[in-house]
């Protein structure tokens, strides 16, 4: 019994010890292919689909499009992002 006990307490240690941090802004999903010097930074400071404020319901979610950043103010608005681009699109300009 103690042969099974001992290595997964390590296994157990050893996953929450390499567990990456949260480095305080939400996961960038990529949409294209794009390098980072080449994509274009996000110019608003609210949510593209819902106009809710970014940080108000937590880390904003960043999508790469076209290379274009996008910000979400939650991932319930990238779906509806990409069921019509062009839509949420013509608010940046």
């Amino acid at each position: 019994m103690k042969s099974i006990i001992i290595p997964l307490a390590i296994a157990s240690l050893l996953s929450v010890a390499c567990k990456p941090e949260k480095a305080g802004t939400a996961a960038v999903t990529e949409g294209t292919a794009a390098t980072a010097s080449a994509v274009k930074p996000y110019p608003l400071d609210v949510c593209l689909v819902s106009d809710e404020k970014l940080g108000e319901m937590g880390d904003p979610v960043i999508y790469i499009h076209e290379g274009q950043q996008i910000k979400f103010c939650c991932d319930k608005c990238l779906p509806k992002f990409k069921k019509d681009p062009a839509k949420y699109l013509s608010k940046m300009k």
